[in-house]
């Protein structure tokens, strides 16, 4: 259920830097069946942090939406069960 209400972010495409719109997220790594952990990540009151696992930097950029990215094919879409 956590999937519903917390973003989830990808980088499959293995760029150095991906905006996004929460602070708060889960960074799958790449898309799966080569993700890693699925973890969560707070950035607090800092605007940018970098994945333990796979070293995505991701920078919160306040004018994009909650939930979404740039690029926006960083945005994971789990399949349903």
């Amino acid at each position: 259920m956590a999937h519903e209400s917390t973003p989830h972010f990808h980088n499959t495409q293995g760029l150095p830097r991906i905006e996004v719109g929460s602070k708060e997220f889960m960074c799958v790594g790449a898309l799966p069946p080569f993700d890693h952990p699925h973890i969560y990540i707070d950035m607090g009151k800092d605007n940018e942090t970098v994945c333990s696992y796979c070293s995505t930097l991701y920078v919160f950029n306040p004018e994009l939406a909650p939930g979404t990215s740039e690029p926006l094919s960083a945005v994971y879409h789990s399949e349903a069960a």
